[in-house]
């Protein structure tokens, strides 16, 4: 068992900030009406911009309209200045999760630890400072250039913020942080060294470096520059690699009794976490999935559960050439026959690929078709994939089912792989 049976963990806050705005129940209103948060890449975000094939992009919309990020609601210029933009958006998203589970006024900061993944870090940072020193010397640099760009400030921020002093620490694994994140934390809670949970993923990798490099491993869209809301399209024929994109979510994991206690909101518990790696290649996924394959069963094992009460998976379906059938393969595997009945969407059809916070997102959307019966689409499916015409990829438009059981699955570099699954809670 991953979960001891007298310690069950629950979910009792979450937080988003997206391409899709800001905001648990804005993001779940657009991806749920088919919206899309991807749009072309402004030719000045970063150095080069215009140069590179993928001109596309799923950015935070910033502002002061509702819906839109202001960090200048949150942070100081001062402060802004401390901190990467990766940890601005995941103290925005901490902000909402711990507001809505309520846990900033409870006493036991002791027992509250934080856990939260990036892919990437501050690499905006990073280049910064070497275009800094490049101009001018390396005496120019501020102090906070290094805690700037370490993944674990972004969990040190948080605990800051709010004076939390329970485990703190944060998980690096490419696109699987934000799940392997989650996973921690719940077993975190279960083995009893904490109470409650801040976790989830950041990131904001818009540099030069990065996108070049993406584009360098031919892993981005490039077909889509003029149309850029119909770039992401995982398993249909016109897909052409993944939209690089950036967010954070959080999410308050509690342990159950606790919880309850204290009356707090209970959006789901988690029953089943798996994780695997593929020791196959630096970025290519198992030919068979057969990671993919293992991490998904291993958090079936954990969960104690049959295929046939899986009621929704959300996909990591990144809009690849490889990685789409890859992982139908995989659930095909792991499901069997069983897979005709389960709808199968990918989230990042609207959000594109938020690289390391990716996994945290689409478990909040996973957790809030658990709460309101309802299936959030793959966008931009028109021409289905050969090998996927006998099942349901929830094609352009939300549809409506109770859901008991949703498995969430990251996959990510270096082979490393997450599955995550959320049960109800009467």
């Amino acid at each position: 068992m991953l979960l001891q049976k007298n310690q069950r963990v629950v979910v009792t806050g979450m937080g988003a900030v997206s391409p899709l705005g800001v905001g648990v129940k804005n993001n779940w209103k657009k991806i749920v009406n088919g919206k899309s948060g991807i749009v072309k890449i402004p030719s000045d975000m970063f150095d080069g911009a215009d140069m590179l094939k993928s001109k596309v992009a799923g950015i935070v919309p910033r502002g002061t309209a509702e819906g839109e990020f202001d960090v200048n609601e949150i942070l100081s210029v001062k402060n802004q200045n401390k901190m990467d933009i990766f940890i601005h958006l995941a103290l925005k998203a901490s902000q909402e999760a711990i507001d809505d589970a309520g846990i900033k006024s409870l006493p036991n900061k002791d027992e509250i630890g934080v856990l939260v993944g990036s892919g990437i870090g501050g690499i905006s940072s990073l280049s910064n400072n070497i275009k800094k020193i490049q101009e001018t010397d390396l005496t120019r640099l501020s102090p906070f250039a290094i805690p700037m760009m370490i993944v674990n400030m972004v969990g040190g921020q948080i605990a800051i913020e709010y004076g939390f002093r329970g485990p703190n620490s944060a998980i690096a694994t490419a696109c699987a942080s934000g799940t392997h994140s989650i996973g921690y934390a719940a077993r975190t809670i279960a083995s009893g060294d904490a109470t409650i949970m801040v976790c989830g993923g950041a990131e904001s990798a818009f540099t030069s470096v990065s996108v070049a490099g993406f584009c360098a491993l031919r892993a981005l869209s490039t077909s889509y520059n003029d149309t850029p809301e119909k770039s992401s399209r995982p398993w249909d024929t016109g897909r052409d690699g993944f939209v690089i994109a950036e967010g954070a979510a959080t999410l308050v994991l509690e342990e159950y009794e606790h919880a309850k206690k204290r009356g707090a909101n209970i959006y789901a518990e988690i029953v089943g976490y798996g994780m695997s790696g593929d020791g196959y290649h630096m970025t290519a996924p198992h030919p068979e999935g057969e990671g993919a394959y293992l991490s998904m069963k291993r958090a079936m094992e954990t969960a104690e559960i049959n295929t046939n009460e899986i009621d929704y998976i959300n996909a990591h379906g990144t809009s690849t050439p490889l990685g789409d059938m890859m992982e139908i393969s995989a659930i095909r595997k792991l499901f069997g026959d069983n897979i005709k009945d389960i709808p199968i969407s990918s989230t990042k059809s609207a959000t594109g690929h938020l690289l390391g916070a990716s996994g945290a997102l689409e478990a909040i959307f996973s957790i809030m078709a658990i709460k309101d019966g309802i299936l959030p689409p793959t966008l931009n499916l028109e021409n289905p994939e050969s090998g996927t015409e006998d099942l349901n990829l929830v094609p352009n438009v939300a549809q409506k089912k109770v859901v008991n059981f949703a498995l969430s699955n990251s996959f990510g570099f270096g082979g490393t792989n997450a599955s995550i699954i959320f049960k109800k809670v009467s």
